[in-house]
């Protein structure tokens, strides 16, 4: 098949990729360390409180698809300068005029632009790095997304530790810049800033112009249209939608949980545990990253699944230390399943992977729906009903492995010689 990508590796597009995935990470996940605090700051019900996600997430079912047409109109460059712009203001707004209602609208903004970035970089990567290499650099950018979201958390203790043993004068200007009883808020003046300095970086990052063929192109609704017709799009399509809601699923309820079943306290031992959920997640890379070097994605996502499955029942069926080793655990396995199922979407067609890229990070709204799902049913229920709900996701990602058949198999190295099936 004729190409007109380069031959040529862009590392720097590769390393400039891997830091957006780490802002990202970093502003997304905060909300799983802060949603219990948050529920107390606006005295919320589990409904309204899984409403913030919803809020943030559905954005991205609402942009991904347009985000997709704007890259074809708009150089990577401009967008990506757009996006960030706009975050630091919103994020700026949020501080000005903290609320539920405006916190709710901050995050549906964040979560536009982090559907354009994601439009965009995960195509960039693919190309930057080499297709063969994009399953690896993949789960190396997801490796880097795993760091931030651990770090995350320890930003916010940080920031909301008002304990008179503790003198720092940055934590104490920037909370001396919010209402005295939301002091979590000065985390947005922080998000604000580091959108600022990727805005300058982006800014002054080179990108060579990659020619693509007519048939990678995607200007027009016709090309979703014909692409939607294709019922393993749409699979791959519900794969991601199901893998993001398990990620924020778990990751924003741990700390409510923990609370509600286990009387421990959110702003310590709940912030604690989301980190290690996050680096665990990070540790998971690690070892998904050396795997997919000598064995078929495939066969990692069904192992990934299947422990995954067993973490999660143990996580809320067991005892606090038993929970408090669990949940990490979960973030552990699923480290590998959102690159694997996105590299084994965009390997499995010849064309419109700018399109296809935009229908796969819709899916990203799974995140907005599923953690509103445990929430809406932990009200009607118990929050322990709610998460086991997240089993069904789980069974689908499972599903992936076996009946996924892409034209390009992720690179590994072999041992001795075998066939490709499975």
């Amino acid at each position: 098949m004729s190409n007109s990508y380069p031959s040529k590796r862009y590392y720097h597009l590769v390393i400039l990729v891997i830091i957006i995935f780490s802002v990202i990470s970093f502003i997304t996940n905060i909300l799983n360390s802060i949603i219990a605090d948050v529920k107390e700051s606006f005295e919320l019900s589990l409904t309204l409180t899984g409403l913030l996600p919803f809020s943030f997430f559905i954005a991205y079912g609402v942009m991904s698809i347009p985000a997709g047409f704007l890259a074809e109109r708009f150089t990577n460059k401009k967008l990506l300068s757009a996006s960030f712009l706009l975050m630091t203001i919103t994020s700026l707004s949020f501080v000005v005029f903290p609320g539920y209602i405006v916190f709710s609208l901050t995050l549906f903004v964040l979560g536009c632009c982090m559907a354009v970035l994601q439009v965009i970089i995960n195509p960039m990567l693919r190309i930057a790095g080499g297709e063969e290499n994009f399953a690896f650099n993949s789960v190396l950018a997801q490796l880097f997304f795993g760091l931030a979201s651990f770090a995350s958390p320890f930003l916010y203790k940080y920031l909301v530790n008002t304990s008179a043993t503790t003198i720092d004068n940055l934590a104490s200007i920037l909370r001396s810049l919010v209402p005295v009883d939301l002091p979590w808020v000065a985390l947005y003046i922080v998000f604000a800033f580091i959108s600022f300095i990727l805005l300058v970086v982006v800014l002054a990052t080179s990108y060579p112009k990659f020619k693509k063929n007519d048939d990678e192109r995607a200007e027009s609704f016709g090309t979703y249209l014909q692409l939607l017709k294709n019922r393993w799009i749409l699979l791959y399509f519900l794969g991601i939608f199901c893998y993001v809601g398990i990620e924020q699923g778990v990751g924003n309820w741990i700390s409510q949980f923990l609370l509600q079943y286990h009387n421990l306290d959110p702003r310590t031992i709940g912030a604690n545990t989301v980190a290690y959920f996050w680096a665990m997640l990070t540790a998971g890379c690690l070892l998904g990253l050396l795997l997919l070097k000598f064995i078929d994605s495939r066969r990692v996502l069904i192992m990934a699944t299947i422990a995954t499955i067993l973490c999660l029942i143990l996580a809320l069926t067991g005892s606090s230390n038993i929970a408090l080793i669990a949940f990490p655990l979960i973030g552990f396995f699923i480290s590998v399943m959102w690159s694997i199922i996105f590299s084994l979407a965009l390997n499995s067609v010849k064309q419109n992977h700018g399109a296809l890229s935009g229908i796969l990070c819709t899916g990203i709204a799974g995140g907005a729906i599923f953690p509103f799902i445990v929430g809406w049913i932990g009200e009607m229920l118990t929050l322990r009903v709610g998460l086991f709900f997240l089993i069904l996701p789980l069974a689908f990602v499972l599903s992936i492995g076996f009946w996924s058949n892409p034209i390009i198999n992720n690179k590994t190295i072999k041992l001795k010689k075998q066939g490709n099936a499975i």
